[in-house]
């Protein structure tokens, strides 16, 4: 499940960026470029911890 504060990828072009607030299906993410916008959860992934 993802939550305000995980970091994400983009499945469609592998972008990462921060979620900043999650509304039902969609999530708004501040992405790496500094670009914001609304996603469908389904076209996004957590990225995977370093540790």
């Amino acid at each position: 499940m993802i939550q305000e504060g995980d970091k994400v990828v983009f499945l469609k072009d592998g972008v990462r960026g921060i979620v900043i607030r999650v509304e039902a299906d969609r999530c708004h993410v501040l992405w790496e470029d500094e670009f914001v916008s609304w996603e469908k959860i389904e076209l996004l992934r957590l990225e995977p911890n370093d540790s």
